[in-house]
């Protein structure tokens, strides 16, 4: 155990407020200094996951091939797992998602119509800004003709005007 210690290695107690619990052996990784926990009691020195992973994949390139997944059509629209009965084109039939081998040819393909193209009009910072101002004016039009409205009201009959005459 002082062999451990002396290279680095320390023992987290039950009373210290770690986030992975008590009496467990840690070291820091030689690379990068991250804590790593579960070490023996024989470890002269650590590695984390991440920098062994990038030490492999520096040794041997061709295993670090990752090709995230790409997406293939397959000439169904979309949605169609959710009908009730589509037939593509080669004659496979689908009830909810699943083929039905034994009707397969026996009914036409279905008709898919095409999704409709919403036309999206993309407006610049400014043309945003000057559509406010505009309703902001528009609004402060409307507020100030109600006022003189009421306005007239009030001397009408401040004056004796009824709607009446």
């Amino acid at each position: 155990m002082s062999s451990f210690l002396n290279n680095g290695g320390y023992v987290v107690k039950k009373e210290t407020c770690y986030p992975f619990g008590n009496n467990i052996r840690y070291m820091d990784c030689k690379r990068c200094g991250e804590q790593v926990r579960n070490v023996g009691e024989n470890a002269s020195s650590v590695v984390c996951p991440e920098c062994l992973m990038g030490k492999v994949v520096k040794m041997f390139p061709e295993t670090a091939t990752y090709e995230p997944k790409s997406y293939k059509p397959t000439g169904r629209p979309a949605g169609w797992h959710w009908m009730n009965e589509f037939v593509d084109k080669d004659g496979n039939v689908f009830h909810k998602g699943k083929e039905v081998p034994e009707l397969k040819g026996t009914l036409k393909p279905t008709k898919v119509k095409p999704p409709k193209k919403k036309k999206s009009k993309r407006r610049s910072r400014d043309q945003i800004l000057v559509a406010k101002h505009k309703e902001k004016l528009a609004a402060q039009r409307k507020q100030k003709r109600e006022l003189a409205k009421e306005l007239k009201k009030q001397q009408d009959f401040l004056n004796h005007k009824t709607e009446d005459k």
